[in-house]
């Protein structure tokens, strides 16, 4: 009987190792995207960071689009996932709402997905956008569902739209992150989640509801 290739040389081994190099190298642009934008992530920034040769690089994107669209779709679905993963052992419509606004979060840092709607390159690119749009109305459909399920059980007003409480809590977030980040403080991120935890207290005590929340803004 022939003896078995080790795997470095057989034909799994050579497709493992091409995958971990795509992997890599998308890791490292969705990281360095996080970090400084499009524009200012250079291929061999990322090269330097995945330990992946440029023929390599070149060979799986041959353009930075094409990494960076593959690295937008990697952020976009990790924050997607962070966001259902935290929220999903929750069943109270109001104990959901108020956890999302208080996520462990660091604003210093920015979100995944919305610092990429502040890149010129990444926002007049629609192919580049569309990914960063998509993320942002997943979330909001998110939320839509469980505020109805709250308007619904009498948790809130039943003249309460959805979708505009919905808008309301995705822009303070991140305008949070802006304000954090301009001022280099974390405070008016948290004190703008605090606001919008108070306003929703206020809906739901019209509603005759109080948000299951201890009230405080992560860290």
């Amino acid at each position: 009987m022939a003896a078995v290739p080790p795997a470095s040389t057989s034909w799994w081994g050579m497709y493992s190792s091409g995958v971990d190099s795509r992997e890599k190298l998308v890791e490292a642009m969705a990281e360095l995207m996080w970090e400084r934008g499009y524009s200012a992530t250079s291929p061999r920034a990322v090269r330097e960071l995945s330990g992946v040769g440029q023929g390599s690089m070149y060979h799986y994107f041959p353009t930075k689009r094409d990494l960076g669209l593959a690295a937008l779709n990697h952020n976009c679905q990790v924050q997607l996932d962070s966001w259902k993963t935290a929220l999903k052992d929750l069943e109270d419509p109001l104990e959901i709402l108020s956890a999302y606004l208080t996520l462990p979060r660091d604003p210093l840092k920015g979100c995944r997905v919305g610092r990429m709607a502040q890149d010129k390159a990444v926002v007049a690119d629609d192919g580049l956008r569309e990914p960063v749009a998509e993320a942002f109305a997943r979330l909001r459909e998110m939320l839509v569902v469980v505020i109805g399920a709250a308007r619904s059980q009498g948790r809130l007003p039943a003249d309460l739209e959805p979708d505009h409480l919905a808008r309301t809590m995705v822009a303070v977030v991140q305008g949070g992150y802006v304000l954090a980040m301009a001022e280099q403080d974390r405070a008016p991120y948290d004190e703008a989640c605090q606001g919008a935890l108070e306003l929703l207290r206020v809906a739901a005590g019209t509603a005759g509801a109080t948000p299951g929340s201890d009230g405080s803004a992560s860290s």
